[in-house]
């Protein structure tokens, strides 16, 4: 896994299929390997750029609050260093706020967006889960950790379904055989930049080509934050699925990707 020096932290990154360049940016606790099941599909048709935030994977993960404005910056140091002079970018949850404040900030970089299951600021009840997330994870095992996640971001359909059931189960064994698990100052660093992000006057300024998508049924960021970015960008289309929750993508992997790709595709 390559690594590149950005904004006074190590990063690492990875790098799959050639051609037009796509950065992937992944939400609170996760690591870039769970973009596998979608740039396995885009990596066919485009460069995709998987780095690990600040604060999880293989990442340097500074004892600080850090804030979107700071993680954004790590990504533009990262295309820099690597030599990318713009780029989509997919951003998922937190991905979604860096992403924003990428177009915000380094408006040149970034070519067209695509914000999951996104907010532009947080009310009392996101502030409130986003400050539950840490008090459980200095309590939980890392296989109870994963069925705290499990339960905010999947929906009862999911639950439901035998095959997706045993996944969950697979995740939660693979957390306890994780052998690098964030850190709870990660997750601590992380849930600040969530919390403080706030740029909903800000937001009527990126006039990039954006598809905001999520699920109808997320209780993690529902609906209505999605709906309020959408009300304020200039360019902006608005997907959300039914019987989905925050975990829309893994809920509906083949319609996704599919989604996705034809939307960086179209001219």
């Amino acid at each position: 896994m390559p690594e590149i020096e950005t904004n006074g932290i190590k990063m690492h990154y990875e790098v799959h299929g050639e051609g037009e360049p796509v950065i992937c940016i992944m939400g609170i606790t996760a690591s870039n390997e769970v973009w596998e099941p979608h740039v396995e599909e885009w990596k066919k048709h485009f460069q995709c750029i998987t780095p690990d935030n600040r604060g999880v994977g293989c990442t340097e993960k500074p004892e600080i609050d850090y804030t979107s404005e700071m993680m954004a910056d790590d990504i533009a140091g990262l295309m820099d260093g690597a030599g990318i002079d713009s780029a989509h970018v997919v951003g998922c949850s937190m991905g979604s706020i860096v992403g924003q404040q990428l177009a915000l900030r380094h408006p040149a970089k970034v070519r067209k967006l695509v914000l999951m299951c996104p907010w532009a600021r947080c009310d009392r009840h996101a502030k409130s889960i986003f400050s539950h997330l840490e008090k459980i994870k200095a309590h939980l095992t890392a296989d109870d950790f994963m069925e705290y996640i499990q339960l905010l971001i999947f929906d009862k359909s999911s639950w439901d379904d035998e095959e997706f059931y045993q996944s969950m189960l697979e995740g939660r064994e693979e957390a306890l055989e994780n052998d690098n698990p964030q850190p709870l100052h990660g997750l601590a660093g992380q849930a600040a930049a969530c919390v403080n992000h706030d740029v909903y006057e800000q937001l009527p300024t990126i006039t990039n080509e954006t598809l905001i998508i999520g699920g109808m049924n997320d209780i993690f960021t529902p609906r209505w934050m999605a709906e309020e970015i959408h009300s304020q960008l200039p360019h902006s289309e608005l997907f959300l699925y039914k019987n989905a929750g925050h975990g829309f993508h893994f809920e509906n992997v083949e319609d996704f990707n599919r989604r996705v790709l034809e939307f960086l595709a179209r001219g």
